[in-house]
């Protein structure tokens, strides 16, 4: 498979290597130097690409308007999501896109489904979320901790929002969630649901322990929407 890389920061160059380790092949690379509109995409199978938010809605609309396939891993654009997904469909292009590409965390996204369910019938315990990232990450809370929160709220009535706040637990009322973001030197990534009642505790932990699991999670999601067309996610992998 021949890869686009769009964005050659940290995670770009784990993608290039993880993807050569796989036999595939690097054919173009976009950076801060080098926008996507100057690159040659006519050698490309799939891009990948892991930039910033104000950058991902136009790095989708180029690769449908190229008639290649893209997987995203940028976080913090989804208010632009209902456009993008109409050009894509629109312009017969594929698109997958996560707030988290690491396996383990899809896994721990369905898992987090199935017990807010079972919570939904048990008020008397409170639900709270905390996530910890290394210092450089931009958006706070993290695209994850967001998707965490987001699919309780789906998945349980009782519960109409979350609040965030930045290293300290936030005031909470009835039906809200308490999201607590942390940042440390050299963590790639570490997320806690939990529920406490009066009686007792609840928690599940996902703990990354490199980038690599999101590099990985990347190319097999490229190797997997290379012939596909539409909008998807990788809870579509997981359960493929």
């Amino acid at each position: 498979m021949k890869i686009a890389l769009i964005g050659y920061g940290k995670m770009g160059k784990i993608i290039e290597k993880i993807a050569i380790s796989r036999g595939h092949t690097i054919t173009a690379r976009s950076s801060s130097t080098l926008p996507v509109e100057e690159v040659d995409f006519t050698n490309v199978d799939v891009a990948i690409e892991f930039t910033s938010p104000e950058l991902a809605a136009n790095h989708i609309k180029h690769c449908a308007d190229q008639s290649t396939p893209i997987v995203v891993g940028t976080t913090a654009w989804g208010d632009q999501l209902p456009f993008i997904k109409d050009y894509v469909i629109q312009n017969d292009g594929s698109l997958l896109y996560a707030s988290n590409f690491s396996i383990g965390v899809n896994i721990f996204f369905d898992i987090n489904k199935r017990l807010a369910k079972l919570m939904a019938t048990h008020p008397e315990y409170s639900s709270g979320i905390e996530e910890t990232h290394h210092t450089a990450k931009i958006d706070a809370p993290s695209g994850t901790a967001v998707s965490l929160a987001n699919d309780i709220l789906d998945q349980n009535e009782n519960l109409t929002s979350w609040v965030h706040e930045e290293n300290t637990t936030p005031s909470t009322t009835s039906g809200q969630i308490g999201v607590t973001s942390y940042r440390a030197p050299n963590v790639p990534g570490t997320h806690k649901v939990s529920y406490d009642s009066e009686i007792d505790s609840i928690e599940m932990t996902h703990t990354a322990h490199s980038r690599e699991g999101f590099g990985l999670g990347a190319v097999i999601a490229a190797e997997w929407i290379q012939h596909k067309k539409g909008i998807y996610t990788m809870q579509d992998i997981i359960k493929f």
